[in-house]
């Protein structure tokens, strides 16, 4: 079964850039219609999407975040990374890496399988 395991700094100063990364075991990460997603979580709010790494090696992003966030990865090392800029405090969050599995002939959705989330806090 694939596993995903977030890692990052859990403190960032206002203005800094957030690098987080998510190392996944159990499966490739270039697996056949899987996606590799990043979602925040702000205390008290409801998920964020922020965007998703395709196994093709496509990238999407949250319209609203794009400007400011990049995902990447590593193929040699199955990992997933977020790097988001200009952090603030609203920025704080759980930030959570999802796997997605889209059976073929799939529109939308799929099998998922989260991180944990690591607590990310913007301090001003």
């Amino acid at each position: 079964q694939v596993q995903l395991q977030e890692s990052g700094p859990g403190l960032v100063k206002s203005s800094q850039t957030l690098s987080l990364t998510c190392t996944v075991s159990g499966d490739s990460i270039t697996t056949t219609n899987s996606y590799w997603s990043w979602i925040r979580q702000p205390p008290g709010k409801a998920p964020e999407w922020i965007g998703a790494s395709h196994y093709a090696g496509n990238y999407y992003y949250n319209p609203s975040l794009q400007s400011r966030t990049s995902i990447s990865r590593d193929t040699s090392k199955n990992t997933v990374y977020l790097r988001m800029n200009s952090l603030e405090p609203e920025d704080t969050a759980i930030y959570s890496c999802k796997a997605t599995f889209r059976p073929t002939g799939w529109e939308s959705g799929g099998f998922e399988y989260w991180g944990p989330g690591t607590q990310v806090t913007v301090s001003s």
